[in-house]
């Protein structure tokens, strides 16, 4: 098998790309979904997001919903809103938010790779959503929301997708957030075989973003094998919608902390407790961090710049010597005694395209009682991790700009 191969997209009929595509099913919740798909009778919301159809209050996990997804999908198709590829085809795909723009190409991945770890992890999967994403596939036989891959860049893929997106695009949408996606399909022979085997060739890709659709292709995929006899390893269950960048174009954002409360302390005592490994400083102006190693902390209207003392960060320790790991480890669990962030109601995540005045106003609220800002983590320091088969802390990467749902998916049959 392949590592990569060509597929035949179910993509919006020409000019419906606008009224179709929407973002990731994970970064709405089902108010806000409502909100973004009232009027849009084709928004891809109507499927990843299908109890927006139900009523109020209804458990988006309930056998309903996912029968909702089924029903709404199969009406997409019989409209015509939605179409399937006349034959397998890679699609490159471009990205621009601002000043910032990555292309990459849209893929079926194989699932065989990810299960050997040549497709490499860098997060814990927990059951519950695993199951919701393996009942979305199952419903829809289809696999609809993209995994987030990158790889180490290689100038033979380049060349390629650069004579590709020479093209006139067949998809150029600005959606509501601004974000503009770009899709132009890869038809010719002989620029998908070089597309192939330059992958063939490389030793691994790593998932950025996506690790429970990945883990839920994967148990479709082992269902399947051992319910069909005469399995081959070429149907499409094999093989899962995956979007590929190269590593010089990603585009991670800071993933900051807010916690509800000072673990009992005072103001002062809290500062001198973090003192021992940290250097304070009083700020004027709010504190982005312009390193590794530095964070901001908003605590009662006051930001103030810390800086972890050198001999707080392991040597060697490709998790441990990152900046969300020292800032728990010498902070987070001493001192505020949040010991396991990914289960504690006390501490709450903030993706970086909120800006830094959104842990103002969680804090100012009174909600939270302050406020850290990390510096980014990089996508050198996210592979080193998967190299070494280690998992990140939760809430370590936030990539931006999220791919589009409904642009391409991917067909079971």
């Amino acid at each position: 098998m392949s590592l990569i191969r060509p597929f035949t997209g179910l993509r919006p009929a020409p000019g419906r790309a606008a009224d179709v595509i929407a973002p990731p099913y994970d970064v709405l919740n089902t108010d806000e979904a409502r909100v973004r798909a009232a009027g849009k009778p084709w928004s891809f919301l109507h499927i990843s997001k299908p109890e927006i159809d139900l009523p109020a209050g209804i458990d988006p996990y309930s056998a309903a919903v996912y029968a909702k997804g089924r029903e709404n999908f199969r009406k997409m198709l019989d409209a015509g809103a939605l179409r399937r590829d006349p034959g397998p085809y890679y699609y490159v795909y471009r990205l621009v938010m601002g000043a910032h723009q990555q292309t990459g190409i849209v893929v079926a991945a194989s699932v065989p790779d990810y299960e050997s770890n040549r497709i490499r992890k860098h997060e814990f999967t927990r059951p519950d959503k695993e199951d919701d994403r393996v009942r979305q596939i199952e419903a829809l036989n289809a696999q609809t929301g993209p995994v987030f891959l990158t790889y180490r860049r290689s100038s033979a893929v380049d060349t390629i997708i650069d004579e590709v997106a020479r093209a006139v695009p067949e998809v150029d949408v600005t959606a509501d957030d601004g974000v503009c996606h770009t899709l132009w399909a890869m038809r010719d022979r002989q620029q998908i075989g070089a597309i192939t085997a330059a992958f063939d060739a490389m030793p691994c890709l790593y998932i950025a973003d996506g690790h429970h659709r990945s883990a839920a292709a994967s148990r479709v995929a082992a269902a399947r094998r051992a319910a069909n006899p005469k399995h081959t390893g070429e149907e499409p269950y094999n093989y899962f919608l995956s979007v590929i960048f190269p590593d010089n174009q990603m585009q991670i954002l800071d993933y900051n902390r807010v916690v509800k409360d000072l673990n009992g302390l005072e103001r002062e005592q809290f500062l001198q407790k973090i003192a021992s490994a940290f250097n304070v400083k009083l700020e004027s102006v709010a504190v982005k961090p312009g390193r590794t190693g530095e964070f901001g902390l908003y605590l009662k209207g006051q930001w103030y710049r810390l800086n972890i003392k050198s001999e707080r960060i392991p040597a060697n320790d490709p998790v441990k010597r990152l900046d969300v790991s020292l800032l728990q480890d010498s902070l987070m669990t001493p001192v505020l005694g949040i010991g396991d962030p990914r289960r504690d109601k006390r501490i709450d995540f903030v993706g970086g395209i909120r800006g830094l005045q959104e842990l103002e106003r969680r804090v100012d609220s009174g909600e939270m009682a302050c406020a850290f800002s990390l510096f980014p983590t990089s996508i050198a320091d996210m592979m080193a991790v998967a190299d070494a088969g280690q998992v990140m802390p939760p809430k370590s990467t936030w990539f931006e700009p999220k791919l589009a749902d409904g642009l391409v998916s991917h067909m079971l049959d």
